[in-house]
């Protein structure tokens, strides 16, 4: 295979990102660093497409250019470690819709990039989907952005003692307190040992590369999931009207990915929400990592 390999890409969509193709029997391992990380800082997701993959190439490839991996502790799906890396995960829990999202935007800290890598498409659906925060941003109604410039959202969940065991990964409340802390989050341990949580952030960020306003939370898949975990800051309640707008916004600018076996896709979780169509093949197979990058950022002003 050859060594030290341009890039060759291509449009990933008429809205956004760039593909990565393999046109010469290239190495992955080999392409131009300097070159993708400055296609990704601008683009803010590249799908890699074409090349000899496998979970460990795919583990190499992310560690060339991450760091500051995540295990996933006080997320909120189940997911299954691979290989014995706990930082290596799938996101198959379940198979009905998630709406687009910024990954674990519940708490304070969250991983400032994302890769996927398929290691087994469905047979048909399930297709991870994705748009640009500034776009959404962009699309907003003048109200919506005022109000949203103006309030923040409130995340809130109650967990009982088998729930937060397995969600923050340990037995032991200390640590779920410093995992709370750490992350801003107002937690409220009962007599029972279940605990109620809560976290107030906004849905608007800058993301690490631009200074332009981004539209990125969980308030999409929150509300459609669980209604009455998410409300604005003050408790009043995000209503169908704001919705309709947002899902209508949403479905606008999203960008599908129908997956191919050995696919690698590099996302920004500072400036793209991703999320998955709905699917029925239970052989589905897609893993996750998720980091900072390892080359340089600006400081996200996430809050």
């Amino acid at each position: 295979m050859k060594t030290d390999a341009k890039l060759y890409t291509q449009p990933l969509s008429e809205m956004l990102g760039q593909q990565v193709v393999n046109s010469e029997n290239m190495s992955i391992l080999a392409l131009n660093e300097a070159a993708m990380i400055k296609l990704f800082q601008s683009e803010g997701v590249l799908l890699f497409r074409g090349f000899a993959t496998n979970v460990e190439i795919f583990t190499q490839f992310t560690n060339k250019f991450s760091k500051d991996f995540m295990d996933y502790a006080g997320g909120v799906f189940n997911r299954r470690i691979i290989n014995g890396d706990s930082t290596l995960l799938s996101v198959n829990d379940f198979n009905h819709e998630i709406k687009l999202h910024g990954e674990m935007y519940y708490q304070k800290t969250i991983p400032l990039m994302l890769w996927f890598f398929c290691a087994h498409p469905a047979a048909q659906e399930g297709e991870t989907i994705f748009c640009d925060g500034k776009q959404f941003f962009n699309e907003l109604s003048q109200p919506l952005k005022e109000l949203f410039s103006q309030k923040k959202l409130k995340y809130r969940g109650h967990l009982d003692k088998d729930a937060w065991q397995k969600q923050y990964k340990t037995n032991d409340l200390n640590v779920v307190k410093q995992i709370c802390k750490s992350n801003d989050s107002h937690l409220v341990i009962n007599k029972d040992e279940s605990i109620d949580i809560h976290y107030i952030c906004s849905a608007i960020q800058h993301s690490m590369y631009e200074n332009h306003p981004v539209f990125i939370s969980s308030l999409l898949p929150a509300k459609s999931m669980y209604s009455e975990s998410v409300s604005f800051d003050d408790g009043s309640e995000i209503d169908d009207k704001i919705m309709r707008e947002l899902y209508d916004i949403a479905e606008k600018i999203t960008t599908e990915i129908c997956w191919e076996k050995g696919d690698i896709l590099m996302i920004d979780n500072t400036r793209i929400m991703h999320g998955r169509r709905a699917f029925v093949d239970d052989k589905r197979d897609i893993y996750i990592r998720l980091c900072s990058p390892l080359f340089s950022t600006n400081e996200s002003n996430k809050g």
